[in-house]
């Protein structure tokens, strides 16, 4: 595979240490120098689209935390004799049905699916992780029996899984992330899988067995630190997904029931009024769930450019 032009540039910006004879030791002694680090982040900012990218996830995680506390709205109890007023001085983007401020609304939402998206991207690439990690390690029947399992699930349709399983746990925020933490967390596994098969055959992995290390040791302290890589950047996706994940059961009515509320809530009950001209209700929490998504795949492709670049210096 051939480096993208990002990945030239930075090499370049580490050419002359290698050209010096400091060249990149090998295995972990490249991390403990930060050479590997230095590596990767030049990569990664020669991104612009990972930069913005960075730059929406920040934004969006400071309006959604930092918001409500510089821009008060009262989102318990309803307002009827304001709903649905048009974006003023007083409410920046308008009111809805309930007579909500939407601002604040889209603030409370953003807390709601930043929260679950985050939270069940990491149940779902540690869960996976342990998985494939133990599936490859092993191998044989275990492995054929544990890959079997994610194989069924995965010929389930998501969406259908996902539906199952809010109806039977319900729609808390805890519920939602442990839902949509075990409906994602089967790609991680295929993924992690195949690193392990590879893995497994280094000479660090053979000499940690001669000197008596036990396969939780190998698993633990070798083989998932060293899918690492393939992790991070499969959990950005995660994040991404788990979002869209929200605000797909929001929109068929499982999601957090009111007064909290989330962007694919907030969506689902704009679509009320989408005749009626009451935009504010629509285009906000829209444009903010493709504004995250699209972030977090953004610097999920550059991190996997930057660690391309990685592997092909080992």
């Amino acid at each position: 595979m051939s480096l993208g032009e990002p990945g030239l540039k930075a090499l370049d910006l580490v050419a002359a240490g290698v050209a010096g004879g400091d060249a990149l030791p090998e295995g972990g002694e490249g991390y403990k120098s930060g050479s590997v680090y230095r590596m990767i982040l030049a990569v990664f900012l020669e991104n612009r689209m990972a930069i913005v990218g960075v730059g929406v996830v920040v934004f969006m995680i400071l309006f959604s935390f930092l918001g409500p506390v510089i821009y008060h709205t009262q989102q318990v109890f309803a307002n009827p004799n304001i709903s649905l007023d048009a974006p003023s001085l007083a409410h920046p983007l308008g009111t809805d049905g309930l007579g909500y401020d939407n601002l604040g609304r889209l603030m409370l939402g953003g807390q709601t699916s930043l929260e679950v998206g985050l939270a069940a991207a990491v149940i779902a690439v540690t869960v996976g992780a342990v998985w494939g990690a133990i599936a490859g390690l092993v191998g044989g029947f275990v492995d054929a029996v544990m890959m079997r399992i994610v194989d069924a699930l995965l010929a389930i349709p998501f969406l259908f899984l996902l539906i199952l399983l809010g109806t039977i746990f319900g729609t808390s925020i805890l519920e939602l992330i442990i839902v949509i933490g075990l409906v994602s967390w089967l790609v991680p596994a295929r993924l992690v899988r195949g690193e392990t098969l590879s893995l497994r055959v280094r000479d660090y992995v053979q000499a940690v067995k001669v000197m008596g290390g036990g396969s939780r040791r190998i698993l633990f302290r070798h083989l998932i630190p060293n899918t690492m890589g393939t992790i991070v950047v499969n959990a950005t996706f995660q994040v991404a997904d788990a979002i869209t994940f929200v605000a797909a059961l929001s929109y068929l009515g499982l999601g957090i029931p009111p007064p909290a509320t989330n962007w694919g809530g907030q969506l689902s009950d704009g679509v009320t009024y989408i005749f009626d001209g009451y935009w504010w209700l629509i285009y906000p929490a829209g444009i903010a769930i493709v504004l995250v998504v699209v972030a977090f795949n953004f610097i999920g492709d550059s991190l996997r450019d930057a660690l391309e670049v990685r592997l092909q210096q080992r």
